[in-house]
This record gives C-alpha cells, sequence and structure tokens, in this order.
C-alpha cells in the first residue's frame, strides 16, 4: 500500500507563473523525498503602475511517505 502525504506551498517569480511553479517543485525537492505530484490552487499577481511585476503561485505538492 502506498501512503502520501500533501503540503502546501507558495512559490514567486518576477518572469512567470511557469517560473514560480518550477522553483517552488526545486525547492520542494531540497526537503522532501519522493515529490510525485503537484496542483495549482491559486494564481497570484503583483501589478504596480499597470505592469506586472511579480507572479505568484499556491500549490499543494504530493510525496509518497518511505
Amino acid at each position: 500500500m502506498t501512503i502520501a502525504k500533501i503540503i502546501e506551498i507558495s512559490s514567486d517569480s518576477s518572469t512567470s507563473f511557469q517560473d514560480a511553479i518550477e522553483a517552488g517543485i526545486k525547492r520542494a525537492e531540497r526537503t522532501v523525498k519522493n515529490v510525485r505530484g503537484a496542483w495549482i490552487s491559486e494564481q497570484k499577481l503583483t501589478i504596480d503602475s499597470g505592469k506586472i511585476t511579480n507572479y505568484r503561485v499556491i500549490m499543494r505538492v504530493s510525496f509518497v511517505i518511505d
């Protein structure tokens, strides 16, 4: 039987949502073993003078427990 745990993390980027997602997964993999999947629960933008300055994602990351 496989048992998984889910954690929620936030990650941001000044470039894109894709970059924020990749940075969040990369960082999670440094401290959590057996990462198997993720889904995005929220996407947020910071806008200054009509220009996007920051992309933020809230994601849930699943990993298999040893």
